[in-house]
């Protein structure tokens, strides 16, 4: 008898048959593509031409994909984990915990100190998927992929929640000239990283862990970075030959306690299998006919662009240049704006030589062609100025307002999607007035797209058209990528077609983009004069999908992937006639030559990971940094306009140094953690344990270290970054070998007149416990966190100095005089924020600089949190001030909603005074995973709108790349001088 084990996952499908000794016949690993019955029977069928189809077998299936499949041919099932722990158990006994990686499944089961399985739930962040999709992101496969793994020097921080927020870190990378190698290794480490942080969720992973899954057995690179991240000893480590088809022999050893068949019978059923559900849609067709679909054809041919001969032009000629995301867009332009030449190619991380060869191109049609000037924009506009010399760079966010003013003079709404990026901006008397830009998520981008398209064996434009005239388009809402698959496969699985699939892909594109980036409540909150751009609009799908969902019609130009390289060039054409441009002639296009190094930069406390790009006639570029120094010689930095979170991170500096010294009859040290409050509430803290004679050690700013050493212990991936990092600030406080750490809990915050009330938040509030909770290494330390009111000093008086007469046997007399030293610290505090607010707003109207209101919470001030956004708007020389620095108006503002939080209380005042001041400008700091930042954006929105004040959000996480930080950035600065120009 045989015994068969058919495990069925997400993207594959694995089949391993052995007989009663226990010894392999046959065992097979493919991918179906969602053909899960045929690739079913072509396994079986396999088996039939070894076993034959008289012999009597055992089948049981088991997989994410594997429950509907038993329930339709009748077959036993058993859960993939059960399979797994069977299979593992039966050839191994020293296995402490099991890590499996699929398609898109990714599991760890405990098998120690309590059997436990933890499981990915509709995200595919960190498992094969994700890692499909960044080899097609870098132009590779995966054989290629894991080989320049193995060959790296660098890791950069990489986000894998899922493809798309990968794509913000590693499109930028390539686009500096990072090496693959470095890249390739870096998107494994980040899958370990999600591993750790999204599965273990705080379970320590120790013991001999065992490895299974296709990704975890082909791919070497991973492995090791497994190795490298883990850090253990390698006999702990177990990668099996076959750890692919695990999950399978357990299904095979459950199956031999089921009634048994013919395996000719077996065969026969699985080939009458049927789906069990009918695909219903109830969404109109985009298209009812033909003559429909012409109709809008001819609609929006009318935006076509004159043209001209390149080959035989004689006249001035404006080069504009769009290196984006994924793809380099190139025009020239003739006097009259006629276009001459267009390219719009895949820059495959290589913007630079991509440009070269479309000059070189344009100068051979035309030796003698004049161009006279040219500007460029877009992710990668520092590296192909510097490069080739283009005289102007652009913000893309000008260069695209600048090509849509051309077809739509009057244009109001401007909505930009391209493969990874969305650009939308609302205008106002010819300015950008709003803008909106998806900071890590491409969910309703063209990658979107592209991504079902290649996974359906499709390219992108032939899957377009499949939607066009779909009768029945799948109603799939407005979800992310990976969260969509799961939709998709279901939609296949009960009989809808790929056309129905296309056309319900293309109306999840519209959707997202107005409901999760622009967040529109009607139609009529975009404007009469609505301009749609960017490559993903070429798909006609998208773009009757835009027009259906606002109720209206709209302008997309002819070039709509070449606006922004046509808006450059407009905008080379305006600027002042120079005696001659700086563009390279062909002679030295042909002898260009691009060298990229990295290091480490040690100038300052960022240690950022630098890449120096190095070209022909000494130019240099230098990426990645977070500060100017790198860019001086000698790395001095230069005198800026006042900044005042760098103003704070030197008051923590200088208190932390003081906190350390030294003392007489020393009682000991007390450990705080800087995060959270703590950033506020450290010169209340140090001054008390002062008092009280102990040396306090203030731990250090955040690093991505920081959070990597606490990540193991975290047990939410949700929570906010800043949350996170605390774990590993606790852990090196321990490592400091403080006596104890403090770190209370407190509902309340200071009563600062100003809201209805002056709690802070849950997180804020009550991390310590959750770090208790957590952290096994605090059993270790005397961690203490007691709950206090500080708003009441009469009753925090009483209750920590009972405390602290329990804890330590310090007389309540000392206790309540450190307590009027605190108080005094805290005032002090305050005042030196307020003094330092005032001075530097004083100081930017005496030099007539902007002043940006850098409004967040107190823990924004962490570089690690910030990324250096503080020190970017410093780039811009403008002055930087705190919501904190500004006065606290005691007639505090009336808000739509319940004003309650000490934190959101300063924003709101922060908004009012800018809403009232001509030349402040507010920009709102938000990490991912603030639940309660969702009320504040649009409160704080609100008010700046009641007068129309430009509002500019940020939203800040674990991800470290600021590029669409310095668009949003640069838009502002860019609208600011537009307006004081026309003042």
């Amino acid at each position: 008898m045989y015994h068969i084990g058919l495990d069925i996952g997400s993207t594959t499908l694995k089949m391993a048959v052995k007989d009663d000794a226990g010894h392999l016949v046959y065992q097979s690993y493919k991918r179906h593509r969602s053909f899960i019955r045929d690739i079913a029977v072509e396994s079986m069928g396999e088996v039939i031409d070894i076993i034959g189809t008289d012999q009597q077998v055992t089948i049981a299936v088991t997989g994410s994909a594997g429950m509907g499949f038993a329930e339709q041919v009748n077959l036993p099932f058993i859960q993939e984990v059960v399979a797994t722990q069977l299979a593992v158990e039966d050839a191994y006994d020293d296995i402490d915990v099991v890590i499996e990686l699929g398609g898109e499944d990714a599991k760890i089961l405990f098998l120690t100190g309590g059997t436990e399985v933890r499981m990915n739930g509709s995200c595919a962040g960190g498992t094969g998927a994700f890692i499909d999709q960044m080899a097609v992101l870098l132009d590779t496969d995966l054989a290629q992929l894991d080989e320049w793994a193995l060959k790296a020097k660098h890791i950069y921080p990489i986000a894998s929640r899922c493809g798309v927020f990968a794509k913000t870190d590693v499109q930028p990378l390539l686009n500096q000239g990072a090496d693959k190698a470095d890249v390739a290794m870096s998107i494994f480490h980040a899958v370990v990283n999600q591993t750790i942080g999204g599965l273990a969720q705080g379970r320590e992973i120790k013991g001999k862990v065992m490895f299974l899954g296709g990704p975890l057995t082909f791919l070497k690179g991973l492995q090791q970075a497994f190795k490298e991240v883990l850090a253990r000893d390698e006999d702990d480590y177990l990668f099996p030959d076959n750890a692919q088809y695990f999950v399978a022999y357990g299904a095979s050893l459950y199956s031999k306690s089921e009634e048994s068949m013919l395996a000719g019978d077996l065969l026969e059923a699985i080939e009458k299998q049927q789906e069990g559900h009918q695909f219903e849609s109830h969404v109109a067709p985009l298209f009812e006919s033909l003559a429909e679909y012409e109709a809008f054809i001819q609609r929006h041919s009318e935006t076509a662009v004159p043209r001209a001969d390149l080959t035989t032009y004689t006249g001035k000629a404006y080069l504009g240049i769009d290196a984006g995301s994924t793809t380099v867009k190139l025009v020239v332009i003739g006097e009259d704006e006629e276009l001459l030449f267009e390219s719009y190619e895949a820059s495959n991380g290589k913007p630079v030589e991509f440009v070269r060869q479309a000059l070189l191109k344009i100068y051979e049609s035309n030796p003698t062609i004049n161009l006279v000037s040219g500007a460029v924009t877009g992710y990668g506009e520092e590296l192909v100025k510097t490069a080739l010399q283009i005289d102007y760079g652009l913000v893309e966010t000008m260069a695209h307002l600048t090509a849509a003013q051309a077809f739509q003079p009057n244009v109001d709404f401007i909505i930009d999607i391209g493969g990874q990026d969305m650009k939308c901006f609302r205008i106002k008397d010819g300015f950008i007035d709003t803008i909106f830009l998806n900071e890590a998520c491409s969910s309703g981008c063209g990658s979107f797209i592209s991504t079902f398209a290649s996974a359906l064996g499709y390219n992108v434009a032939d899957f377009a058209k499949l939607g066009l005239f779909a009768k029945h388009p799948v109603e799939l809402g407005s979800r992310c990528t990976v969260f969509m698959n799961s939709s998709v496969k279901q939609a296949q699985k009960e009989g809808a077609s790929v056309e129905d699939i296309s056309a319900g892909l293309s109306m999840s594109v519209v959707k997202n983009a107005l409901y999760k980036v622009i967040r529109v409540n009607s139609a009529e909150d975009l404007g009469q004069h609505i301009v749609v751009q960017g490559g993903t609009f070429y798909n006609d799908a998208i773009l009757r999908a835009f027009e259906r969902e606002i109720g209206g019609q709209v302008i997309r130009p002819e070039i709509a992937g070449l606006m922004g390289a046509y808006g450059c060039a407009l905008f080379a054409k305006s600027q002042p006639e120079k005696d001659q441009s700086t563009i390279l002639k062909k002679e030295d296009l042909e002898d260009f030559e691009q060298k990229t190094t990295t290091r480490i930069c040690q100038l300052c406390g960022n240690h950022c990971q630098l890449t120096i790009n190095q070209f022909s006639g000494g130019r240099e570029l230098i990426a990645g940094n977070r500060c100017e120094r790198p860019l001086y010689k000698d790395g001095q930095k230069r005198d800026h306009l006042p900044n005042e979170m760098n103003f704070k991170r030197q008051l923590i500096s200088q208190a932390r140094a003081r906190g350390k010294r030294t003392m007489d009859n020393c009682r000991g040290t007390i450990g705080l953690p800087l995060g959270l409050n703590i950033y506020e509430m450290y010169p209340f803290w140090m001054a008390f344990w002062k008092a009280l004679r102990f040396r306090v050690i203030l731990s250090p700013f955040g690093t991505k270290d920081t959070y990597l050493a606490g990540q193991a212990t975290i047990p939410s991936d949700t929570v906010c970054y800043p949350a996170k990092l605390m774990h590993g600030q606790v852990l090196n406080l321990i490592d400091q070998g403080v006596d104890a750490i403090f770190y209370p809990c407190l509902t309340y915050n200071f009563d600062e007149n100003i809201s209805d009330n002056h709690y802070n938040c849950p997180v804020v509030a009550y991390y310590p416990q959750v770090l208790e909770a957590n952290m096994k290494a605090l059993k270790d330390v005397k961690f203490l966190y007691p709950f206090y009111g500080v708003h009441n000093r009469k009753k925090f008086t009483k209750a920590i100095s009972q405390d602290i007469q329990a804890t330590f046997g310090i007389p309540s007399k000392e206790t309540k005089q450190a307590v009027d030293a605190a108080y005094k610290a805290m005032d002090d505090y305050h005042h030196k924020i307020l003094d330092f607010g005032t001075q530097a707003i004083e100081k930017a109207r005496a030099v007539r600089a902007p002043i940006i209101v850098l409004a967040g919470r107190p823990y924004h001030i962490d570089p690690e949190i910030n990324h250096g956004i503080d020190q970017l708007i410093e780039t811009f020389n403008a002055v930087v001030v705190t919501e904190d620095g500004l006065p606290m108006d005691p007639d505090h503002i009336e808000t739509d909603i319940l004003n309650q939080w000490t934190y959101h209380a300063r924003l709101y005042n922060a908004a009012k005074l800018v809403r009232d001041t001509n030349d402040m400008y507010l920009v709102q700091l938000v990490s991912f995973g603030c639940g309660l930042d969702a009320i504040t954006t649009d409160e704080v929105r609100d008010i700046l709108e009641e007068k129309e004040d430009i509002y500019t959000q940020i939203k800040i996480d674990e991800i470290n790349n600021l590029g669409a930080v310095r668009i949003r950035l640069r838009s502002l600065f860019a609208t600011i001088a537009q307006q004081q120009n026309k003042q």
